[in-house]
């Protein structure tokens, strides 16, 4: 899909099915205004058994715990979330699709403090795939280190998957794409390596696989599951603070998220990163994700959920 007013099908909004087109909120609705609401990002895969959901009762709980921190009343049970995201799927027909839940206020009322406001759901589906680039899994990105810092933890919450802390997002990867690099990499206020854009990241050196600690990230789905699936196979992820520099001295290096997958990153600030093509590490956990996504990882079929 090139553009969102180019959707069809129908929006699950507040329990019922709405056409894509008639889904629409109010100009001077509270998050509209002020960027409180909270979201996911969710994928269907048509896998071993047909077209099934990756992790959805992770990503529920996930957008459940998000509005708490944002002190919003989710009118909704997290099973009836979890049952409408696989009804969205369902009547959207796609056999592969990316999943967006969001929660959002209303404008009842105006001014700062978002009392007085009700909290609405919506869920809808589109097809969606190469998030970085139609050759990015299999040649990498680039990434540039950004001059926009990742929220510190006491400003915004951002364990919240939250609407408005993507503005961080946003200014970082457009800054990186007018230089020529596909993604932007965020350090945190003590100038540690926080995450990319949109995905966590992994780094690789003489066999040691490490990411950043949970301090000052948003705690991905998929990082959990690259983490798990690397265990699996006696590769231990080591959690700690990460510089800069050392990324420029790695051996391999990858993102990870929903929408990215297993992405590799082939050079960052304009160094190479070894090869500079993806290293074996890195392709091994691609396949290994990629076959459990869509239902061929039998130890993993607790993460996968049926559509049909």
């Amino acid at each position: 899909m090139h553009s969102m007013e180019e959707g069809a099908g129908d929006i699950w909004v507040d329990g019922r099915f709405t056409p894509w087109a008639e889904a629409k909120v109010h100009i001077l609705s509270y998050t509209f205004q002020h960027g409180a609401g909270v979201f996911e990002g969710v994928r269907a895969y048509d896998g071993a058994r047909g077209p099934a959901i990756f992790r959805l009762y992770d990503h529920t709980r996930r957008l459940f715990d998000s509005a708490k921190i944002l002190g919003m009343e989710v009118p909704f049970s997290h099973e009836e979330v979890s049952a409408a995201q696989i009804d969205v799927v369902r009547r959207s027909g796609l056999k592969s699709c990316y999943i967006r839940p969001v929660c959002y206020y209303d404008g009842k009322t105006v001014g700062v403090s978002a009392a007085g406001n009700d909290t609405h759901l919506a869920i809808a589906a589109w097809a969606w795939d190469a998030y970085l680039g139609a050759d990015a899994q299999e040649a990498g990105i680039t990434v540039k280190t950004s001059s926009y810092i990742r929220h510190h933890v006491n400003a915004v919450m951002g364990k919240a998957k939250a609407n408005g802390h993507y503005i961080n997002s946003m200014m970082a990867v457009m800054e990186a794409r007018r230089s020529g690099y596909t993604d932007a990499l965020m350090l945190d206020a003590q100038g540690h390596v926080a995450e990319c854009s949109t995905s966590n990241i992994f780094v690789i050196r003489n066999g040691e696989i490490v990411t950043p600690d949970r301090v000052n990230i948003l705690e991905g789905i998929t990082r959990d599951t690259v983490m798990t699936l690397a265990a699996d196979r006696g590769l231990m992820v080591h959690e700690r603070q990460l510089t800069r520099d050392e990324l420029y001295c790695a051996d391999e290096i990858f993102v990870t998220g929903t929408a990215a997958e297993v992405t590799p990153v082939i050079a960052i600030d304009d160094r190479q990163i070894a090869a500079g093509t993806p290293g074996e590490i890195t392709r091994m956990m691609q396949a290994a994700y990629s076959e459990c996504v869509r239902g061929r990882d039998q130890k993993h079929l607790d993460w996968v959920t049926a559509v049909a």
